[in-house]
């Protein structure tokens, strides 16, 4: 998969400075160390990560017992098979790879991306088969090298191609 960052990479610190979304991270981020420390989500955890990413859809979580809800993020966190990581996540309701790439950015200890419209337009991908694993793997697999490249972490890198397609796509 080819991509081609539409900013300057040396832009990335500004972009990411600019960001704004719409609700707040830090109720997300807050609680990464004790989820990491214990190894799963809990049900509340979860209802958190989705309302954060669409909160329109978060009231599937509700369906997801607090006994599944465990026993599949316990897996997902402590899996060393990325596709298992990623696809397990989804099993739970109200959670698609979108909702699954937050719980593995805020809280696995590996550097995984956001997956987001915004950013992978950021990157000139197209998004057709964003829904696959082959796709999220191989975005995964950009992002952290695009960070490395350019001595950031994946929170920056996240946060600045998505503002950068907040002020840039609908020109176009």
């Amino acid at each position: 998969m080819f991509y081609t960052l539409r900013f300057k990479p040396e832009l990335i610190a500004e972009y990411a400075g600019n960001y704004e979304y719409s609700v707040s991270e830090i109720d997300l981020a807050q609680y990464a160390q004790e989820i990491q420390g214990r190894g799963y989500l809990t049900k509340a955890n979860l209802e958190r990560v989705a309302k954060w990413k669409y909160p329109r859809s978060a009231g599937h979580i509700s369906k997801n017992s607090e006994e599944y809800v465990k026993a599949v993020t316990s897996m997902a966190l402590q899996t060393d098979n990325e596709q298992l990581r990623i696809e397990s996540l989804t099993l739970l309701d109200g959670v698609g790879l979108p909702t699954a790439s937050v719980i593995l950015h805020f809280y696995h200890g590996d550097r995984y991306p956001i997956l987001d419209s915004r950013a992978i337009w950021s990157l000139s991908l197209d998004d057709s088969e964003k829904d696959s694993f082959e796709f999220w793997w191989n975005y995964t697999v950009i992002c952290r090298a695009l960070a490395t490249e350019n001595h950031t972490d994946m929170r920056t890198l996240d946060k600045a191609l998505w503002q950068y397609s907040k002020e840039n796509q609908e020109s176009e």
